[in-house]
């Protein structure tokens, strides 16, 4: 008999059917890996939401086959879900759902296992977060240690999928003086032996570690040592590279992102240093450790290399500073010191520890604006001049200061409606009371670690303004050349400007944007990324950009309104003239 064979136009519409379902249940295709992507929200080899916060990853073998494999713990709340299906604003739902579990033989491609607790099993929770999990060999048993409303929890299971029961709720005020800590993670070092790093309850400006073993047949924190003790710092983990062990923190700031600090020291317990003065790394104070706060680290010791991924937590369900949870990237050493490599893609071996930038990275640091939590200038929480990562040079118009009633506000917020198109909380704003000209640029050049190889590059940003400006450009140095496009648009709608073929050579650029205003003139601009496109041409030689005798590419018009139409009006036009790498635009008057 031969087998029912299902006619090909079913199949298609059965596929289609499937897919659609796949899009409402907010399931993707299933898909392999081989790389890490920042800024989007991830997904498990089958398609559905990671959903881990305040967690932690660590190597455990299958209880089966003894096979080892990576786990990763972390926190499924509530608001998560939401804020995904629909990320046009923060929410406040910091419901516990769960603590998940997924497993991964590459750290790349997760596979979700369980949820290793849940509301319901352990009885709800006004808070629960900040986590990690450790084997404890003397009691055969893992351990979840994690943040319970007021108090330390301490959950126990015979693998490191099942259920985590209730074990020991341990009161810290007889340790460090408040009955909850700060902030806390779970480090596990070479020998086996793990320890809860944590803050002070109040006010954050301690920092402990304790040992996780045995007490009286009881899983429990075995001592309580003080390692620094200063300003206030949040988001405390652990990590260690070639003997050394570095404590990191962050700033106060709730949700958002900030800074990132570290101590370094020969042993776990210390004395770590700088005695009580926590260093910014380096290469996070660009775009405050890739607009995340510090969640925890992993220390791949690969057959090659050790690398050490730094795992930000972005509490964009919460603070609403863009898409993706979960940011991570990979640390480089420079004279003996950590360096922070912001990267929106690179590709990782877990088995060699090997990395290496991704052809999709995004070389502009801050681009979504989102690092900078308040208006800036600011005078309190950070005390800062200009935006994260940017630069000013103000040739006309009202001084940029802190402190200053007057001075300009540098960034925006983004409004529900904004939020459909553009990403994130904030934009860069651009405005004055009175008549204004200003450059706001940011320098890109190669590093050790993340090279700016030579090619062509494509630059692009998303502008809306609600005024035409005496001068309004996008553009990019490169050498001795600029190539630049002109945005002139006043409908108060957001447009996407783009500079293409931008030849990149020697390993660096200057990207920006060039303004000439009257005053309360106002141009928002968000979602900047500067991407290798292709290859320089093998033959090139050094043209001119602006050659007298060029032939324009393209023709376009507009009113005064900002609305495009093929040929003049009657009036007064802004003609915009496209040439190979840059554009030019005039005004004309029709009658």
């Amino acid at each position: 008999m031969k087998p029912n064979r299902i006619p090909l136009i079913m199949k298609k519409k059965t596929i289609i059917l499937t897919l659609f379902i796949l899009v409402i249940l907010g399931v993707k295709a299933q898909t392999t890996s081989t790389s890490i992507t920042n800024d989007v929200f991830w997904y498990t080899t089958k398609g559905t939401p990671i959903y881990s916060q305040g967690g932690g990853i660590f190597r455990f073998p299958d209880p089966v086959t003894g096979i080892e494999y990576y786990y990763w713990y972390g926190v499924h709340y509530t608001g998560a879900e939401s804020y995904l299906s629909s990320p046009t604003g923060k929410n406040s739902n910091s419901v516990f759902a769960s603590v998940t579990c997924y497993r991964s033989d590459d750290l790349l491609n997760w596979t979700f296992m369980s949820d290793v607790m849940t509301s319901s099993s352990l009885g709800g929770a006004s808070w629960l977060g900040r986590l990690g999990v450790a084997y404890i060999a003397e009691a055969k048993k893992y351990a979840l240690v994690v943040q319970y409303n007021s108090s330390v929890l301490i959950a126990t299971c015979d693998t490191p999928t099942g259920l985590f029961i209730w074990h020991n709720d341990i009161d810290m005020t007889s340790r460090i003086g408040t009955p909850n800590t700060g902030d806390q993670t779970v480090f596990t070092d070479d020998n086996g032996k793990s320890y809860l790093v944590y803050s002070y309850g109040s006010g954050r400006s301690r920092i402990y570690l304790s040992e996780i073993g045995v007490k009286d047949g009881v899983v429990t924190l075995l001592d309580c040592i003080e390692i620094y003790k200063g300003s206030g710092r949040e988001g405390n983990c652990m990590f260690k590279y070639k003997g050394k062990y570095y404590t990191c923190a962050s700033d106060l700031y709730g949700w958002n992102a900030s800074n990132v600090y570290y101590l370094e020291s020969s042993s776990i317990y210390g004395p770590y240093t700088p005695t009580n003065n926590m260093l910014i790394m380096p290469g996070t104070e660009s775009d405050f450790g890739h607009v995340t706060q510090t969640g925890f680290f992993y220390t791949v010791k690969g057959s090659k290399q050790e690398t050490v991924i730094y795992c930000g937590d972005r509490w964009a369900d919460f603070a609403g500073n863009g898409n993706g949870y979960n940011q991570w990237c990979p640390l480089s050493f420079v004279n003996n010191a950590p360096y922070f490599n912001s990267l929106s893609h690179w590709s990782l071996d877990a088995v060699t520890g090997e990395w290496a930038v991704g052809k999709d990275n995004n070389f502009v640091k801050n681009g979504s604006f989102d690092a900078d939590r308040v208006n800036i200038p600011s005078g309190n929480k950070p005390v800062q001049t200009y935006l994260t990562g940017w630069s000013f040079l103000v040739s006309k118009g009202k001084t940029i200061a802190v402190g200053s009633v007057s001075s300009p506000v540098l960034n925006a917020s983004n409004s529900s409606t904004d939020r459909s198109v553009v990403v994130g909380n904030k934009c860069l704003n651009i405005s004055d009371s009175i008549a204004f000209a200003r450059k706001i640029f940011q320098k890109i050049a190669s590093t050790a670690s993340v090279p700016l190889t030579n090619g062509k590059y494509t630059l692009t940003a998303k502008v809306k303004s609600g005024s035409l400006f005496n001068v309004l450009y996008m553009y990019a140095l490169s050498g001795m050349e600029t190539f630049k496009t002109d945005m002139p648009y006043s409908d108060g709608q957001w447009h996407t400007v783009q500079v293409k073929d931008i030849p990149i050579k020697d390993g660096k650029v200057e990207v920006g944007f060039m303004a000439d205003g009257a005053a309360n003139a106002w141009c928002r601009i968000d979602d900047m990324t500067l991407l290798k496109t292709g290859e320089l041409d093998v033959q090139t030689s050094s043209v001119e950009v602006h050659k007298s005798d060029a032939v324009a590419l393209k023709t376009e018009y507009y009113t005064l309104n900002g609305l495009k139409s093929d040929t003049p009006q009657k009036g007064l036009n802004i003609v915009r003239k496209v040439y190979a790498g840059y554009t030019e635009t005039s005004k004309i008057i029709t009658k």
